[in-house]
């Protein structure tokens, strides 16, 4: 991995994995299916480092491959679009991504899109087929430090694409060491049109759709369950949300007599 990591800070390389990667994942965002973008507003005068964005995870990397294909686009000028997808000509690079270090070591594809700016973290350990959290190892929190000093950084406070599972303190942590700009972000309809991974079409037609929210206000020196307490409750993922959704009430709602 380590030579993936050096080949991926050579500009020229990362520009031509967007390419490429962008090529490929284009019509199965924007033709396949039907890809949807609000809220560019808030991202299109950030600063070039120290922003976090905060998002719910739904598959491996379609995920995080839109997210790429939209910041291009925002720095091309685009609002709430891609359109023509020349934005892949000089794409926006300056990004990193939250990833866990055996989901990226696992196919040579994994490791190619590792040079599109993969921080791999280990964030669990599994044995005989369970998974134990724990939290973030003190090198994967100075490697998104440095990152964030320097670009934006993408991650997922859950670590997993199951949906309302319980967020991890170390996203609170960087936040409140490195006292970014949050940027907030749901995504919806990947699950469906994309196996886990993210990498093959499941479904057609799915309407795919990607909201950014307005940076956070944060007390950064609030203790850390109440900071990942906004923050799950931002990207729509707290136990208030979940009550909301059409799967609780429709198993909750009484029968009319």
């Amino acid at each position: 991995m380590r030579f993936w990591k050096k080949l991926a800070e050579f500009k020229l390389v990362r520009k031509a994995v967007y390419a490429i990667v962008g090529v490929v994942s284009y019509p199965g965002l924007m033709i396949v299916n039907k890809l949807k973008i609000q809220g560019t507003e808030h991202i299109a005068d950030l600063p070039t480092r120290n922003v976090l964005f905060v998002s719910n995870h739904q598959t491996y990397f379609a995920d995080v491959i839109t997210f790429l294909h939209i910041f291009c686009a925002v720095k091309w000028r685009k609002k709430n679009r891609l359109g023509i997808p020349y934005y892949l000509l000089n794409p926006f690079t300056r990004v990193y991504y939250v990833a866990a270090e055996e989901t990226m070591k696992a196919t040579w594809i994994s490791r190619i899109f590792t040079l599109a700016g993969a921080l791999t973290v280990r964030r669990t350990w599994k044995k005989e087929g369970n998974e134990t959290r724990r939290g973030l190892d003190p090198s994967d929190t100075r490697k998104i430090q440095r990152a964030l000093g320097r670009a934006w950084v993408i991650t997922f406070p859950q670590g997993t694409t199951k949906p309302f599972a319980p967020g991890r303190k170390g996203t609170a942590y960087i936040i409140k060491l490195m006292k970014p700009v949050v940027i907030p972000v749901v995504i919806q309809g990947f699950w469906r049109a994309f196996d886990k991974k993210g990498l093959r079409l499941k479904k057609r037609g799915v309407p795919l759709s990607v909201t950014f929210k307005a940076p956070l206000v944060i007390d950064y020196e609030a203790d850390a369950d109440v900071i990942l307490t906004q923050v799950m409750d931002a990207i729509e993922q707290s136990k208030a949300h979940m009550m909301k959704g059409p799967h609780h009430w429709k198993t909750t709602q009484t029968p009319v007599s």
